[in-house]
């Protein structure tokens, strides 16, 4: 099942059909969200619950230990993925793609089982690694992966009832 704990759902998005005017039923920054998508083979629903739940999609969002934008971006790791200033991290797109190469990595490193990259997406991948390859034991990361698998359950319950 789609948003299992054993699969994580990497996948080019089939294309959109171009309309005359805006589609309103996309979220905020969906042609951005989409192109990262297709770019990195990532479910864009995943990429839409990460954001809702990261920052309730404002790409000026901050956190307290310095994250920042639509998909709280730590500096390091925006660094890691090719982004030398961190004042860009408040970019949706510049944001959205940095975080997807960093979510591909993660994938890379635990495979298909969604909640570690998850975990590993919150807490770091050398938390996931020490603790085994689990969740690790810290409640803001532990809560992070219920909130972030339950947010993409509703938007592919969503996506599936918008085809019938």
């Amino acid at each position: 099942m789609i948003g299992s704990s054993e699969t994580v759902v990497f996948y080019k998005p089939r294309s959109s059909t171009t309309g005359s005017g805006p589609d309103r039923s996309r979220p905020p920054h969906g042609d951005l969200i989409a192109a990262a998508a297709r770019e990195h083979d990532i479910d864009p629903a995943l990429l839409q619950a990460i954001i809702s739940v990261e920052s309730a999609d404002n790409p000026n969002a901050r956190s307290p230990v310095g994250a920042r934008g639509l998909m709280q971006v730590m500096p390091a790791t925006g660094r890691r993925f090719g982004v030398a200033d961190e004042m860009r991290l408040h970019e949706p797109e510049t944001n959205i793609r940095a975080a997807s190469r960093y979510l591909k990595t993660l994938q890379g490193m635990f495979g298909n089982d969604l909640r570690l990259v998850l975990a590993a997406y919150n807490a770091g991948e050398g938390a996931v690694q020490r603790y085994g390859r689990n969740i690790p034991p810290y409640r803001e990361t532990q809560d992070y992966v219920r909130k972030v698998m339950a947010r993409y359950d509703q938007l592919l319950t969503a996506r599936r009832s918008s085809f019938r």
